[in-house]
C-alpha cells in the first residue's frame, strides 16, 4: 500500500476515533478491508504522535485535558523537532543504531518511509515501535545485560554484538552537553554508547537546547566522536560558534 494511502487510512481513523470516542481493531479492518496487524500499526503510531490512546483491542480518543497538556508541552514539540530534522539525515538502506531514550525514540514514527533500514538498539520501546512500522525494517538487538536506570540492555555482551556490525549512523541523546567536552550523563554505564559511536561512521546526537551548557560528572561521547549536533533554535550563537569550533556540525532546528 501507498505512503499517500497509508496516511489516509490514518486520518480517518483519527476522525472516526474522535466522533466515536472508542473504536475497536476489527471494526477498523473491516471498514479499511485490510489486516488487523496493519490496524495495530497504524494505531500504534497515531498513539506515538499523541492523537489517540491504544486500549486493548482497539484505542479511544485522546482525552481532552492531555490534548490541551500535549499542546503546552513545549519539550515535546521540540523533541519531534528534532527528531524530523535528524530523519532528513537518513538514506534508504541505511544501516544506524537508535539508542534508548525519549528524544530518539521520536525518530521511529518518521521512519515509515525508509526503505531496507537496518536498524540496531538496546532499547525494548525503540524495538517495539520499530516492529509496528508497515515498511519493516530488519531489527537487530544487542542484547546484554538490562538496566532498569536506562531502560536498556547493556553490558559487555551488548558491546560484543555491536563490534560483530558496522553501521552508517548512530542516533543518540544525552543527559546534558558540556560545550567544552562533549555528551554527559547521570548513567554511570557509558561503556556501551562509546562502542555505538565507534562503529558508526557518523554520530548524531539529539538533544534539547536547553541541556546545552548542563555539566553532569559522567562523561559520554567526547566532541572528537560527534559527527553533528541536532538540537532546536534555542541554543545561542555563542554556544553554537563554541560546538562548531569543536569540528561538529550543529543542526538547529525550527520549533513551530
Amino acid at each position: 500500500m501507498s505512503k499517500r494511502n497509508t496516511q489516509q487510512r490514518r486520518h480517518t481513523i483519527v476522525s472516526l476515533v474522535n466522533e466515536k470516542g472508542e473504536v475497536s481493531v476489527d471494526q477498523l479492518a473491516t471498514f479499511f478491508a485490510t489486516s488487523e496487524v496493519t490496524i495495530r500499526k497504524d494505531l500504534t503510531a497515531l498513539e506515538t504522535n499523541g492523537l489517540l490512546l491504544r486500549r486493548y483491542g482497539g484505542a479511544i480518543a485522546m482525552p481532552s485535558e492531555i490534548v490541551s497538556a500535549d499542546v503546552e508541552d513545549n519539550v515535546s514539540i521540540r523533541k519531534l523537532a528534532i527528531a524530523k530534522a535528524a530523519a532528513l539525515r537518513i538514506r534508504d538502506h541505511n544501516r544506524i543504531i537508535i539508542d534508548s531514550g525519549s528524544t530518539t525514540a521520536s525518530l521511529i514514527s518518521l521512519l515509515g518511509s525508509k526503505q531496507g533500514l537496518i536498524v540496531m538498539t538496546n532499547s525494548l520501546n525503540v524495538a517495539n515501535a520499530l516492529n509496528e512500522l508497515e515498511n519493516e525494517p530488519t531489527l537487530l538487538m544487542t542484547g546484554g545485560t538490562w538496566d532498569p536506570h536506562s531502560e536498556a540492555f547493556q553490558g559487555q555482551v551488548a558491546e560484543s554484538v555491536l563490534r560483530s556490525y558496522d553501521f552508517d549512523q548512530l542516533f543518540i541523546g544525552a543527559d546534558g552537553i558540556d560545550i567544552a567536552r562533549g555528551t554527559t550523563t547521570f548513567n554511570e554505564l557509558i561503556g556501551l554508547s562509546r562502542v555505538m559511536a565507534e562503529v558508526s561512521r557518523e554520530v548524531v546526537v539529539m538533544v534539547e537546547s536547553d541541556k546545552i551548557g548542563r555539566k553532569i560528572p559522567n562523561m559520554e561521547l567526547p566532541w572528537s566522536n560527534i559527527s553533528t549536533l541536532v538540537t532546536d533554535d534555542g541554543l545561542s550563537a555563542e554556544a553554537k560558534e563554541q560546538i562548531e569550533h569543536q569540528g561538529v556540525q550543529v543542526i538547529c532546528t525550527s520549533v513551530e
